[in-house]
């Protein structure tokens, strides 16, 4: 190994350690906690080092939405169903989960106002391997409808019902309630478009 290609992985292992860094901080006491001199002291680095990794906060919570929907899409794929449950509730109840179990990295993803290009050539691959997943999910109920606008009111359907169970505004007894009476709208106006 060059001493170039050893200096190349320790700054990737570095870079990768801020946005780890950051998401745990994010997750235990939220995205204002984050500053980089929190994170200098928790990485054990100094904040030019960080600088010279990040421009600061906004590039760093950037970083973690960018990797944060790789996961939410590796999660998607691997929610999948075999048999039996269909594909469309599948994907819901995986979206729904991710975004329970990691509020902070949901929040920086779709909440938090971060300069990534969202529906364009522009849009990082991660992005579009998530909303892929969503794609793959809705099209079996697509019918004659336009397949990604419909998969943007499913996904706008799921990040309302996340974003509002998360601020304690929906009665959590009625969750899988909701999440059928959903999943039913979507499937019934294909239906209903057939008729």
């Amino acid at each position: 190994m060059t001493i170039q290609n050893r200096r190349e992985r320790e700054r990737a292992e570095r870079h990768q350690l801020i946005i780890d860094a950051a998401r745990d901080l994010a997750e235990a006491e939220g995205w204002d906690a984050v500053t980089t001199r929190r994170l200098a002291e928790k990485v054990e680095y100094s904040q030019p080092v960080l600088y010279s990794h990040f421009k600061g906060k906004e590039a760093i919570v950037r970083a973690v939405a960018i990797q944060g929907c790789g996961d939410l899409a590796r999660q998607l794929r691997k929610a999948r169903p075999a048999q039996g449950k269909s594909r469309l509730r599948a994907a819901a109840e995986a979206y729904l989960e991710f975004a329970r179990e990691r509020p902070a990295l949901y929040d920086a993803m779709f909440v938090q106002e971060v300069d990534i290009p969202f529906g364009t050539d522009d849009t990082p691959a991660e992005l579009r391997d998530a909303f892929g997943e969503l794609v793959a999910a809705v099209e079996p109920v697509a019918g004659q409808r336009d397949l990604e606008t419909l998969t943007e009111v499913f996904w706008s359907t799921l990040h309302g019902i996340a974003t509002l169970t998360k601020g304690k505004r929906l009665r959590p007894s009625h969750h899988e309630a909701r999440l059928d009476l959903a999943l039913r709208a979507l499937s019934l106006a294909e239906q209903e478009e057939r008729s």
